[in-house]
């Protein structure tokens, strides 16, 4: 039984690594051979961004089972935090990839040392008090880098929170400008960037969960006092997932912000970390592959239906209860379970039959 159910995990990484390197493989395709719009070539890098930032949130709501309505703050955390890095090391670090790598690996480890500070209070916490807690604290970062100034000039390196403390000399300039936020940043982020990082994020969370310490978390989530009762610490595993669901978010909010020339922190609100959830939920929670794929509709389908204008939202709207509606109703399970048992049928008589 043991053997099965890891046979049964290893085909499903592996179907989920598949799918990714496949959709890279046909876009870099249609690319080359110039059938991508403008618009369908803008929509990849925030696509990939969005397919992490489902991963790692399904790590914590999923697999933990934390209801966590913060995630955007860690990606507003990464955003602006790999800004100034990458702004830092434009004469150090030449090179942009190699700059892009440091700022989202800066904004990563920034993001996840901000989750482990957030989550020693925090995760003693649980059900609605923990996402009660994590949305204020979404809105509180989105807050405080609202009014944070940042800037460089010959003397190097100044921050503050407000105007009158942040003087810069003559030729300096802001990297963060308050409410203004990130302007005039360079844009480094690329495609292939955001497939490395969704294939990054993926190798991250399948392997934690497939690993000693994912099946301790899983422990905690179906039963905490059991889980206790065999000696497992319930609060640091929490901690665990916590912090590298933080540290992904981070990343990804890191490319998110390098995609742009310009960002504001309003854009980290309360409403991208219930999108952000949307996409958990309606690909399954546990799910990776189904969040990989959700993430992708439901990003790209409010844009395919912008030229319908007022009517676009309210379509989205309907799709969204239709598909909440097919995925946890137990008749469509059904009835999905046996058109899948006869395909199966079918596709081993026609297997046999060529055998003979």
């Amino acid at each position: 039984m043991k053997t099965m159910l890891k046979n049964k995990n290893t085909r499903t990484n592996l179907l989920t690594y598949l799918v990714v390197i496949v959709a890279f493989v046909v876009m870099q395709v249609l690319n080359s051979q110039g059938m991508l719009g403008s618009s369908m070539k803008g929509y990849l890098v925030p696509i990939c961004v969005y397919i992490s930032l489902a991963v790692s949130l399904n790590l914590l709501v999923g697999v933990c089972g934390e209801l966590s309505l913060g995630h955007a703050g860690f990606m507003g955390i990464g955003a602006f935090s790999g800004i100034v890095i990458a702004a830092l090391l434009k004469d150090t670090i030449p090179n942009d990839a190699l700059r892009l790598v440091c700022a989202m690996f800066g904004g990563g480890i920034l993001a996840g040392f901000v989750g482990f500070v957030i989550g020693v209070p925090v995760l003693r916490l649980r059900g609605d008090y923990l996402a009660i807690v994590t949305l204020a604290f979404g809105e509180i970062m989105k807050n405080i880098v609202g009014n944070t100034y940042a800037g460089i000039d010959d003397t190097g390196f100044h921050m503050a929170v407000s105007t009158s403390k942040m003087k810069l000399e003559a030729g300096g300039k802001y990297i963060i400008n308050g409410p203004l936020g990130a302007t005039g940043v360079e844009k480094l982020a690329s495609f292939t960037m955001g497939f490395l990082l969704v294939l990054f994020t993926l190798f991250v969370v399948l392997n934690l969960i497939n690993s000693k310490e994912g099946r301790a978390i899983k422990a905690v989530r179906d039963n905490r006092i059991a889980a206790e009762s065999v000696g497992i610490n319930v609060t640091a595993f929490r901690m665990k997932a916590f912090v590298v669901s933080a540290f992904l978010a981070g990343m990804a909010g890191a490319l998110f912000g390098l995609n742009y020339s310009s960002i504001t922190a309003t854009k980290f609100n309360f409403n991208t970390s219930i999108n952000i959830l949307v996409f958990v939920v309606l690909g399954g929670m546990g799910n990776i592959l189904g969040s990989v794929i959700s993430a992708t509709l439901l990003y790209v389908l409010p844009e395919a239906l912008r030229s319908l204008e007022d009517y676009r939202m309210i379509l989205y709207a309907v799709v969204l209860i239709v598909v909440m509606l097919c995925t946890w109703s137990p008749k469509v399970k059904e009835v999905l379970s046996v058109v899948t048992d006869k395909a199966g049928r079918i596709f081993k008589r026609k297997e046999a039959g060529t055998n003979e």
